[in-house]
């Protein structure tokens, strides 16, 4: 069963938005291209001070630059792509030879209660349940997220593998990426070519104002993570981590 000891590292989605609102000083909401790019950031390891730091920094340089009373507005977090990264590159650097710090084991897990994380996953299943694409992968999933919704409530006769699987939340996201995984694969096989064609379009377009912001490697991981996430949109169908349960 998920432990309530364990530290909610979601809340680097959180704060890496908020930062982003209160450095551009309005409530625009991120877009899928820069929840993409979140997601690298913390597949990677970035920390979130590293993350802040170089928002930070990036706002600084470009209002630095622009004319007092004609500024412009930054229009997506990958405008701090690079900045974040040599924050990172920083940050490691100065920690090179320290004792990595201790995780505060103790923290709360800050709303992902059992109850909550259980219903996340039955509703994403009966999501999957209705799928009308990948039929074979969605009900495998589908098959998946309800056994392992089932250990986390602690129901009875649950395999090893099972109470491995949610023994904390990070194990938990780490199956649901995998299952995430292999869903996007099956989806990306049963499309139409015309339609993959058209998200690599869109993916194109929106990607078009930063890429001078950002190095090729980062480019080729968010379009992959955008095309993703457009397809399951176009399908209508889930997505999987945690991050985007309902917070209600």
């Amino acid at each position: 069963m998920v432990t309530d000891a364990v530290l909610n590292y979601f809340n680097y989605f959180t704060e890496i938005e908020e930062r982003f609102r209160q450095r551009r000083g309005s409530l625009m909401l991120l877009s899928t291209l820069d929840w993409a790019l979140i997601e690298i950031w913390q597949d990677a390891g970035i920390p979130l001070d590293a993350a802040l730091r170089g928002i930070d920094a990036a706002f600084d340089k470009y209002e630095g630059r622009q004319k007092k009373g004609r500024q412009r507005k930054v229009n997506g977090l990958a405008w701090c792509a690079q900045s974040v990264i040599e924050a990172a590159e920083e940050l490691r650097e100065a920690a090179a030879g320290t004792a990595a710090p201790k995780s505060d084991a103790s923290a709360p897990e800050s709303g992902f209660e059992h109850e909550r994380i259980a219903a996340h996953l039955e509703a994403a299943a009966a999501a999957l349940d209705r799928a009308t694409v990948a039929g074979e992968a969605c009900i495998a999933t589908a098959v998946r997220l309800r056994q392992l919704a089932a250990a986390v409530r602690g129901d009875t006769g649950l395999s090893p593998e099972d109470i491995t699987a949610v023994k904390n939340l990070e194990d938990l996201e780490r199956h649901l990426t995998v299952l995430e995984g292999k869903l996007f694969a099956a989806l990306t096989a049963a499309a139409p070519e015309d339609l993959v064609v058209r998200l690599q379009e869109h993916a194109d377009r929106e990607l078009a104002p930063y890429r001078r912001q950002m190095a090729a490697v980062q480019i080729r991981q968010v379009k992959q993570q955008f095309e993703q996430k457009q397809l399951l949109v176009h399908y209508n169908l889930p997505r999987l981590s945690l991050f985007y349960m309902s917070q209600q």
